[in-house]
């Protein structure tokens, strides 16, 4: 059972580690488990305490018994969030300023600081500072912040992990889900290892994270990261989750995200239907598709519904075991996404070699959808469901690409929602302050290092610190850029090999969805906040892409274009 705060002294501490005072760790038995929980590429309204019709009884309950974090931003893929999740430094400085399956597109980028294509040197990750703080630190799953020995989650902090170093891997088998990624994707603890045949992703690294929880040190407290790798494609789940789902999504994807929004607005996430997304043009209305496309998407959806199901249920069996343990110390407990729904169809995709790759080696047909052998992608038509009621998705400068459902469970058993603006680079200074732990500063062990650059948005007694009406903030990848100070927000979105497209203005307090363009009538507005990125790209010494790199972003293969 998670307990209460425990003791006055570790919250003075961690109020001076918060205002970037160096102290010494707090006492043993007064610091949190830290139970760190990532799910690869869920959209927004997934989860049913979002607004959505997948059965996610365990996450709803941390949902209700926690805080909802309504307006979390990541970064727009997958490894520049882990970058800054592991780090609280952004991307463009850890050294996944573009994704390294990118880099080799982008001869301007490479060799450059910041595009290393792995975590640099100049960070540290948090699981290094909560080690040298007392904790034992285990991780499972997804790692994607580098290749070598040297970058390893058993170089960066973990004392233990089960890590797939790429970006993804078939669920059944573990093997490649791109043919760029090298033939061995697994480590334990550093040392190459073989898939377990038999298991399916999320219950391995559920096991296996339950195995680290019973043999973790009781007189340490305990950091533990699981990286699930669902639902990333390829789409796979076991047969009794999708016989589960069997018809549910015949109605098609226009129903079943007006279902969604409907639900979200009793819910109070969305005001009214007026200032959401609108279906993007590339995807076709669900009635003037043919019967067999129909019948394939929705078998599609029905896949990704099981694996959102199943993950979970591993959710809720993490939890169970670590509860069962009663390791009679406060548990802090975050959830969330790594970026926004994924659009891209695998077997049509721009990356080289990718979409024949698939047809020489996997079973499409659609008898064998979601087994083992099948690799396909659910398609920008659900995406833009699961990203509701943002536009855009994974990739992308819009809202749809990072904005992102998250959950925060504090000991005490504060419950609510938290409607401001947090970034995934706030969730370091977070921890570690909960965690009586100082902040790094600009070194570490006698090397430079760079500082965190997030902020602590829950204070030492668990409060929550509200976010300045003119906060700032930033983002790059792919070409595609935004910047915000409150709630006005500049996009531009690259455009191919004529660079970036005008920069587009929107007031997300009264157009959430990103449908009116305000640049004309705000000229000035527009101006001062593209000052202040150009200010930002170059101190944090952002290179835009130099050709046009297979990448993410607002146009998608149409949504009947799948194998």
């Amino acid at each position: 059972m998670v307990q209460p705060f425990q003791c006055a002294a570790r919250i003075l501490v961690a109020t001076f580690a918060m205002a970037g005072v160096s102290v010494l760790p707090a006492a043993e038995d007064t610091q949190p488990d830290i139970l760190l929980i990532v799910a690869d590429d869920l959209g927004y309204s997934d989860l049913g305490a979002f607004g959505g019709e997948i059965a996610t009884p365990n996450l709803d309950a941390l949902a209700r018994r926690g805080l909802m974090l309504t307006n979390f931003h990541a970064g727009a893929t997958c490894s520049p969030t882990r970058a800054m999740l592991m780090s609280g430094v952004d991307h463009h400085r850890a050294g996944l300023g573009s994704m390294t399956e990118a880099l080799r597109f982008n001869p301007a980028q490479q060799g450059k600081p910041g595009y290393e294509g792995h975590l640099n040197d100049r960070v540290v990750t948090i699981a290094t500072l909560l080690n040298e703080a007392g904790y034992a630190t285990r991780m499972v799953g997804k790692w994607h912040l580098g290749y070598e020995p040297k970058d390893h989650p058993s170089a960066r902090g973990f004392e233990h992990s089960f890590a797939l170093l790429a970006g993804g891997a078939q669920h059944f088998d573990g093997g490649r889900a791109i043919p760029l990624d090298p033939e061995s994707l697994h480590r334990e603890d550093g040392r190459e290892v073989e898939w377990p045949a038999g298991h399916y992703s999320s219950d391995f690294y559920t096991d296996r994270m339950i195995e680290y929880f019973g043999a973790a040190p009781v007189d340490k407290p305990l950091f533990a990261y699981a990286a699930y790798t669902a639902p990333h494609w390829p789409l796979q789940a076991p047969d009794q989750y999708i016989e589960k789902y069997s018809g549910r999504y015949s109605a098609g994807w226009d129903a079943v995200r007006a279902e969604r929004l409907a639900r979200m607005k009793r819910l109070g996430l969305v005001a009214n239907a007026d200032i959401v997304a609108a279906r993007p043009e590339s995807v076709p209305a669900w009635k003037d598709l043919p019967d067999e496309q129909k019948k394939r998407h929705a078998r599609l959806m029905e896949i990704y519904a099981a694996m959102v199901d199943n993950l979970d249920i591993n959710v809720g069996r993490l939890l169970d075991a670590y509860e069962a343990l009663d390791r009679k110390r406060d548990t802090i407990i975050v959830f969330m996404s790594d970026n926004g729904a994924e659009a891209m169809v695998p077997e049509s995709a721009p990356l080289p070699g990718l979409p024949e790759w698939i047809r020489e080696n996997f079973d499409n047909r659609f008898e064998n959808l979601g087994h083992r052998g099948s690799h396909a992608g659910y398609g920008p038509g659900w995406a833009h469901v699961s990203g509701a009621p943002f536009r855009s998705f994974k990739g992308s400068a819009y809202e749809g690409g990072t904005h992102t459902s998250a959950l925060v469970v504090l000991p005490h058993g504060r419950a609510g929602r938290v409607d401001d603006f947090v970034h995934v680079l706030d969730v370091v200074p977070t921890l570690l302050g909960l965690a009586g732990v100082g902040l790094p500063g600009n070194s570490h062990r006698g090397r430079p290092i760079h500082a965190l650059e997030g902020r602590a948005f829950i204070d030492a007694t668990g409060a929550v610190v509200p976010v300045d009406r003119e906060h700032f903030a930033a983002h790059e990848l792919f070409g595609h850029r935004n910047v915000r100070v409150g709630t006005l927000k500049a996009v531009s979105e690259w455009a191919g090999m004529s660079g970036s497209a005008a920069w587009e203005l929107f007031d997300l307090a009264s157009d959430p969805g990103e449908q009116r363009n305000l640049a004309a009538m705000r000229g000035k507005a527009l101006g001062e906040l593209t000052a202040r990125y150009e200010e930002w790209a170059r101190a944090h010494g952002v290179i835009m892409p130099s050709t046009q790199a297979p990448s993410y972003g607002t146009k998608q293969a149409p949504a009947g274009e799948q194998m």
